[in-house]
């Protein structure tokens, strides 16, 4: 396991890294109650629960946000049920562009949603 995201980050590929910074930014401002976690091959955030994790994966990031129902976005990789009524998006980002107001909506709603004690 590694002890901190920089450590995560240290072999990866510098274009993942950048990506992986601005969605990890973009998640941090989602409130002051997000805790972030460093696992061996992910990092993770949650507020309740965990609604999203990011690991790089060669030259891209890969993404998985926890949402109460199934979307749609350019970066969508694959949708699976998790339990109850969450379904976890997996979404591949490979350039900053595709880290768009869509995007960022739907890092909102995981946030919003892993407050429901439903979820």
């Amino acid at each position: 396991m590694y002890a901190t995201v920089d450590d995560y980050l240290a072999d990866k590929d510098p274009a993942a890294v950048d990506a992986f910074q601005r969605v990890r930014a973009m998640i941090l401002a989602l409130g002051d109650d997000v805790t972030e976690q460093v696992h061996a091959s992910e990092i993770t955030w949650s507020r309740g629960h965990v609604f999203a994790a990011a690991f790089v994966y060669a030259s891209r990031l890969e993404v998985a946000l926890d949402l109460p129902r199934r979307v749609h976005h350019r970066t969508l990789r694959e949708a699976f049920p998790k339990k109850g009524t969450v379904t976890t998006h997996r979404l591949s980002v490979s350039s900053p562009g595709e880290l768009d107001e869509h995007f960022v909506a739907l890092l909102d709603v995981a946030y919003r949603a892993a407050a429901d004690p439903r979820s």
